[in-house]
């Protein structure tokens, strides 16, 4: 069995650090990004199983790439 994919979108690098630390303890792969601006990218490109957004990010804010993901992945 494959390990789960978690998605973290945030901008503050300490707490990617301890998401990233304390997930893969637990048997995730993770991957980061800081930006709205490519979060949508980023996503279909790493097509997570679980993704963690922080409202408030630069470029584009949380709210917004949440609604436009929920449109592309028609989940959220």
């Amino acid at each position: 069995m494959s390990k789960k994919c978690i998605a973290v979108i945030e901008d503050e690098e300490d707490i990617i650090k301890v998401l990233t630390f304390n997930l893969e303890q637990e048997g995730y792969d993770v991957v980061s990004t800081s930006s709205g601006g490519n979060a949508l990218s980023f996503v279909r490109k790493n097509k997570p199983d679980l993704v963690i957004l922080d409202v408030m990010i630069p470029e584009r804010d949380g709210f917004e790439v949440c609604k436009l993901l929920n449109q592309i992945l028609g989940q959220c």
